[in-house]
């Protein structure tokens, strides 16, 4: 999809150019407009979050012009988040109309205008790379939607939610690609596009004889089912700052079978998704680094398909991870913790003060928290409560599941010293963390479980697809370490 135009501008909503322009109505309010007023009167316009009425007014460029008049809710619950729904409401209905342009009349209320940008241009968002024809009116269709104009916004503001938006975007594209194309070598390539962009930003990138020589041997043995190239993606964006020197890691399993442990083939297709994170963390440090954020930042991607094949690790094999413990593989398709603990390791041997990994993770995280929160684990209170902080100021919320020696003892292994399977049918997602924490020490540090948000949260402004989820949270924690 082409990307949107993000104008601000001063001056009276009217005055737009825009062939739509967009009033908000708080719960209780009022608009100053009395043509527009009359349908707040007679109760057709309504306040409440996510409504919307159309109607139309005199123009002096065409003579009419589409008035949308969006519902905010209550006042003193503004915020960037009811914002972007808001907008995305908006914006759906705009599309609809076959709306070119757009122009908002911004709340002055704190987020609002980070809040619409990033609720337009992500509710706008389509992926039709595929399409032989770019002109359905359906999901994976295109937008006639060009420009979005904020009146009354700080231009600053706007431009910053603009670059991140774009980054979820690029992050959602990613996601949406097909495995057949979004290989560890295409990820690795993307990376190197990223790189090329920014001074402050470079590159290393380890293939699978490399992987096997720096010890890593978890990631080593998830990879060597497939022919494809597995890859250690390693971005360090060097932006200043007296911060501590933040670790994002990434799980990004191209495609999973499962691996020896095959998964059933009802929803497998789904499974090109499972490297939500590592295209978040990707995506991130081109935000990051574009806004210039005064911040140091290590990404580690662990790059790799999980296929059955004569050469794949088969369940009861012990392997190594590079910290030196021993990991008895009892279920192959447990293939993003064995990957993501040498990633950790690493990332911790580059002196990292501060880690946070993202992973499409655990089916039982799900369970517990449906598509609203991703799960939080970790060692230690103030970094997790930064990470949970960060979360709500942009949306992307977590909630902190504990951790516990009970726990930690479901997966000591019987023939080697840990297992990447826990008791069955029993936290599955907190033996998860459990077994993650065995590969960071002491380093302060956050597991965040993007299974249930990475795609099919069906908030309004992403959709059930790919969500992108990540890329905000991560920006926002190197605004705020």
């Amino acid at each position: 999809m082409a990307p949107i135009e993000v104008i601000t501008r001063a001056g009276e909503p009217r005055e737009t150019q825009a062939d739509t322009r967009v009033c908000g109505l708080f719960d209780g309010g009022s608009l100053t407009d009395p043509e527009l007023q009359k349908l707040v009167d007679a109760g057709e316009a309504k306040a409440s979050l996510k409504q919307v009425c159309v109607t139309h007014e005199d123009s002096p460029e065409d003579g009419r012009r589409r008035v949308i008049i969006a519902g905010l809710g209550k006042e003193d619950e503004f915020d960037a988040e009811r914002a972007r729904i808001a907008a995305a409401a908006a914006a759906t209905r705009a599309k609809e109309l076959g709306a070119e342009s757009l122009s908002w009349a911004a709340p002055e209320k704190d987020g609002a205008v980070s809040g619409i940008v990033q609720g337009t241009l992500l509710a706008l968002y389509t992926f039709d790379r595929f399409k032989s024809s770019k002109d359905e009116d359906e999901e994976g269709g295109s937008t006639s939607v060009a420009s979005l104009e904020v009146v009354g916004g700080n231009p600053d503001e706007a431009e910053a939610a603009r670059v991140i938006a774009a980054a979820q975007n690029a992050a959602r594209d990613l996601q949406n690609l097909p495995s057949n194309v979004c290989t560890p070598e295409f990820l690795a390539a993307r990376a190197r596009e990223i790189a090329d962009a920014h001074e402050a930003v470079s590159l290393e990138v380890f293939g699978r004889d490399q992987i096997v020589e720096m010890g890593m041997g978890a990631f080593a043995s998830v990879a060597q089912g497939t022919y494809a190239e597995p890859q250690l993606i390693v971005l360090r964006y060097e932006g200043g700052g007296d911060g501590p020197h933040l670790g994002y890691v990434g799980k990004a399993v191209t495609f999973d079978t499962g691996g020896i442990s095959i998964k059933p083939s009802s929803k497998m297709h789904e499974m090109k998704f499972d490297m939500s994170g590592g295209s978040a963390v990707l995506e991130s440090i081109d935000a990051i680094a574009t806004l210039g954020l005064p911040a140091r930042i290590t990404a580690v991607v662990p790059a790799t398909e999980n296929m059955p094949s004569g050469r794949a690790v088969k369940p009861g094999d012990i392997v190594t991870a590079k910290n030196g413990k021993t990991i008895e593989v009892n279920n192959t398709d447990a293939e993003g913790r064995l990957i993501l603990s040498d990633a950790l390791c690493y990332a911790v041997e580059q002196g990292v003060e501060r880690i946070v990994n993202f992973a499409t993770l655990t089916g039982a995280i799900i369970v517990a928290l449906g598509h609203t929160y991703a799960g939080l684990f970790s060692n230690d209170d103030d970094w997790c409560g930064a990470v949970e902080e960060a979360g709500r100021a942009s949306g992307e919320e977590g909630w902190r599941l504990p951790l516990h020696p009970e726990f930690a003892d479901a997966i000591k292994g019987k023939y080697g010293d840990i297992s990447n399977l826990g008791e069955a049918g029993a936290a599955g997602s907190i033996a998860a963390a459990e077994f993650l924490k065995h590969f960071v020490g002491d380093t302060p540090w956050v597991h965040v479980d993007i299974a249930g948000t990475a795609w099919g949260m069906k908030r309004n402004y992403v959709g059930s697809g790919a969500s992108g989820f990540g890329v905000r949270l991560m920006v926002e924690l190197a605004r705020n370490p």
